[in-house]
């Protein structure tokens, strides 16, 4: 089978807040955009956003406990802050982070571990908050390949240092493959304001992998 030509397509948006519907808003902003065989690809700290799952420092109680474990934490980390440590053990608990921070399995305590966007992670104005990974990321994605009709859905963590990793994806989609093409992060939280991003021909491509 012969190799389906992709077309990554950013999808520019305002500002999405706790105020939004994700999927009303991709729906939106994707009308006539979108085909039965597209991938509609969309960030997750956007969808975190929408849920209202976000906080601010200020409204941060930093405990003596945070400000020491995150000393450990490289310095890239979004939990090398006291404010990242703290809102991680206020998800998963004190005494449970720090103890896997030190026995060693702190990237497998839980999604959240990976999924937090400290300050400056995100787009305005919630570049001054801490952004938690999103609920229920899978239930997300079918929501919206249901109300759009294409092929498939994804909620993807992609940065610019080269890491595409899937947060949630619909069936049939190969999400390691998705993940792949969208490593030169497509997706712009910042000014740009285009947190969508379609893959056109995705159904075509992937079959002709196999």
């Amino acid at each position: 089978m012969a190799e389906a030509k992709l077309d990554l397509i950013p999808v520019p948006t305002r500002i999405l807040t706790e105020k939004d519907d994700i999927v009303d808003s991709i729906e939106r902003y994707t009308k006539g955009k979108i085909g039965p065989d597209d991938l509609l690809c969309t960030a997750e700290s956007v969808v975190a956003i929408t849920q209202g799952r976000f906080v601010r420092p200020e409204d941060l109680k930093i405990t003596r406990v945070a400000q020491f474990c995150c000393r450990f934490i490289p310095d890239y980390g979004s939990l090398a802050s006291p404010h990242g440590m703290q809102s991680l053990m206020d998800v998963e608990g004190k005494w449970r982070v720090a103890f896997a921070l030190f026995a060693g399995f702190l990237g497998k305590l839980g999604e959240q571990t990976a999924l937090i966007d400290d300050v400056t992670g995100t787009m305005p104005p919630f570049d001054k908050c801490i952004v938690y990974g999103p609920k229920d990321p899978n239930e997300v994605v079918k929501k919206i390949q249901q109300r759009l009709g294409c092929f498939g859905a994804m909620i993807a963590d992609v940065n610019d240092l080269k890491r595409s990793r899937v947060v949630g994806v619909t069936d049939k989609v190969d999400g390691q493959m998705a993940a792949k093409l969208l490593i030169d992060n497509p997706f712009g939280n910042a000014s740009q304001k285009t947190p969508i991003c379609i893959i056109k021909n995705y159904r075509q491509y992937q079959e002709s992998q196999k």
